[in-house]
C-alpha cells in the first residue's frame, strides 16, 4: 500500500524590509528629528526579512559577522551617508556596501531617534543600567530631547565610577569638578555629546555622563564645577540597539541577534 501522507513544513516567519522600517520609523518617531544621516532603510538587499543582526556601527566586521550568521538584515545606530562625507561609493565605503549587496543584506540605521527614545533609547537604557531615573530634558524646549536629566541616590564620584564600570565593563575617565560633593542630579547624553556639559551645568546638574571627551572638556568641568564621566562612545550606545532588537523580536517573532564589535573609543 502506497503511503500518500504529505509531510508538512512550517515556513519561517518573514516580513518585508519596508514593513520593518515603517514599524521602526513610527516606534522611534524618526520623522521628528533633524539628523546628521538618513534614518531608516539605507541599503535594500532585496530579500524578505527572516533573520536580523543588530550592532552599534555598520563596520565591515559587523557585516562579516552578519554574513556568517546568515542574516538578511542589519540594524545599527551608526549607519551610512553622513552629512559632509564624500558621495562616491568607493574605497572603504564601497567595500562595505558591495558586501551588503552581494549577500542580499539590507541595512537599517537610526541615530538621534535611538538616542532619544524614552524606553529603548541609549540615554534611557544607560540610566536604567546605573539605577537612575530620567526626570526631564537637558534642553527643556525640545519635544524629543536628545539629552536628559536623571536623578539617583546621592553618592560619591567613586561609587558612580564603580557602577559605571560594572554596567559597561570598562572604567570611565573621570574629571572632578564639583569639589567632591555628593552626586544626585546627572545630565546624560551618550556618544559624542561632551559639549552638552555646559548645558548640564546650567541646568544644575552635579555631574554629566557622555561617551567621549575633548581637551576642552576638562577645563569646562573644572571651571563650571561639574563632574564629568567619559564612558566610551561605543560602550554607552550598545543598550539602545539591543533594546530595539528585543522589541522587534517580540513584535514580529523573528530571530534578532546583537553582535558586539569591540571598540575602545
Amino acid at each position: 500500500m502506497t503511503d500518500h501522507t504529505t509531510a508538512t513544513h512550517t515556513l519561517p516567519k518573514t516580513i518585508s524590509v519596508q514593513d520593518l522600517t515603517t514599524f521602526c520609523d513610527d516606534y522611534l518617531s524618526a520623522s521628528a528629528f533633524k539628523d546628521y544621516a538618513p534614518n531608516g532603510l539605507q541599503v535594500d538587499g532585496g530579500r524578505p526579512v527572516q533573520r536580523i543582526v543588530t550592532g552599534v556601527t555598520a563596520c565591515e566586521a559587523l557585516i562579516d559577522a552578519a554574513i556568517a550568521a546568515d542574516a538578511d538584515t542589519i540594524m545599527v545606530h551608526h549607519g551610512y551617508f553622513w552629512k559632509g562625507e564624500p558621495a562616491p561609493i568607493t574605497g572603504m565605503k564601497g567595500q562595505r556596501i558591495r558586501k551588503l549587496m552581494q549577500h542580499g543584506i539590507s541595512m537599517i540605521g537610526y541615530h538621534l531617534p535611538l538616542d532619544a527614545h524614552p524606553v529603548v533609547g541609549n540615554n534611557a537604557k544607560l540610566a536604567d543600567a546605573l539605577n537612575m531615573t530620567i526626570t526631564g530634558a537637558l534642553y527643556p524646549n525640545e519635544s524629543h530631547p536628545v539629552g536628559n536629566i536623571a536623578t539617583c541616590t546621592p553618592q560619591s564620584a567613586d561609587n558612580l565610577i564603580a557602577q559605571i564600570t560594572q554596567a559597561l565593563g570598562r572604567a570611565p575617565l573621570h574629571i572632578s569638578g564639583n569639589n567632591n560633593k555628593q552626586i544626585e542630579r546627572v545630565g546624560i547624553c551618550t556618544g559624542g555629546a561632551q559639549d552638552m556639559i555646559e548645558q548640564a551645568a546650567t541646568m544644575g546638574c552635579d555631574a554629566f555622563i557622555s561617551g567621549e571627551i575633548s581637551e576642552r572638556t576638562t577645563h569646562i568641568a573644572r571651571e563650571l564645577g561639574i563632574d564629568y564621566f567619559a564612558c566610551g562612545h561605543h560602550a554607552t550606545e550598545r543598550g539602545g540597539i539591543q533594546a530595539l532588537g528585543e522589541v522587534i523580536a517580540e513584535q514580529f517573532g523573528l530571530p534578532v541577534m546583537f553582535i558586539d564589535i569591540d571598540n575602545p573609543a
